[in-house]
């Protein structure tokens, strides 16, 4: 399956008229005389890992701000699980966060709180588990990550790759059936990123679920992607199966994809 987006104002989607996971319908989003999204149409395969890629500023975090809830787009709709968020009440939209988990740039652990608690941390917020359970369900997540000897330890003494991996541990512990990665891949080197690929890839294999990575990263989007999509100047200019946006005819995407200096993407 492979959907091109061919001007700017194509609504065209993934086929298929069942409820996803999530979805934006022409969702426009300006700050100040800023215009960040423009019109963006996104359905995301449910169960599967796309990555959402394009230039930085042109609204790709503003993409996972508006599908948590954290913005109102200035018009368009935001669904999840078919309702649209900003249509039910703030107690259901909370209720609704909790079905989300989030990794973040640097893995926004709480610097006086060890490993443990901090992945421990929603479970005790959110729910009425024994701790007794949570230190089984904290250590089975530690282990499934590779941080099990780390749970101990204070954020500033495990490493960069680490500290991912600790978010990772925590945006799983309440079994989200939507994960978004907010650039992941930010900060970490050419082999903890692909290390951190792995854990991924592993995770989402054992647990399902949808999973959205923003990055920057065109390695981390070869490896991972089953679905890529490119965003330019606030809309979607392709959305499909990972290999066809690596062999799109579309100059941008193409130009993107390959790093190429040649093409419509200058350096303004």
């Amino acid at each position: 399956m492979s959907v091109e987006l061919e001007t700017a104002t194509t609504d065209q989607r993934p086929a298929g008229n069942g409820v996803h996971s999530m979805e934006v319908r022409d969702v426009h989003k300006s700050f100040g005389p800023f215009d960040v999204l423009t019109g963006l149409n996104l359905n995301f395969v449910d169960d599967a890992i796309t990555t959402i890629l394009g230039p930085s500023g042109t609204g790709k975090s503003v993409l996972i701000k508006h599908l948590v809830g954290l913005l109102e787009p200035d018009r368009g709709e935001v669904l999840i699980h078919g309702q649209n968020i900003w249509g039910i009440s703030k107690q259901e939209r909370y209720e609704l966060r909790k079905r989300f988990g989030v990794l973040f740039q640097d893995g926004a652990l709480f610097g006086s709180m060890n490993i443990f608690d901090n992945v421990a941390f929603p479970l005790r917020k959110h729910t009425d588990t024994s701790e007794s359970d949570i230190a089984d369900i904290v250590m089975d997540s530690l282990a499934e990550v590779g941080l099990e000897q780390a749970a101990s330890k204070l954020p500033s003494e495990i490493s960069g790759g680490m500290r991912k991996r600790a978010g990772f541990a925590r945006a799983l512990i309440l079994g989200p059936d939507i994960v978004l990665f907010d650039e992941p891949d930010s900060g970490l080197d050419p082999v903890r990123t692909s290390l951190l690929n792995d854990v991924i890839l592993d995770m989402h294999s054992r647990h399902k679920g949808t999973y959205l990575v923003v990055t920057h990263d065109i390695r981390t989007a070869r490896k991972v992607s089953d679905y890529v999509g490119v965003i330019w100047k606030g809309k979607a200019v392709h959305y499909g199966e990972a290999e066809a946006a690596f062999n799109s005819p579309d100059p941008f995407v193409r130009q993107f994809l390959s790093g190429e200096s040649a093409g419509p993407l200058g350096m303004d």
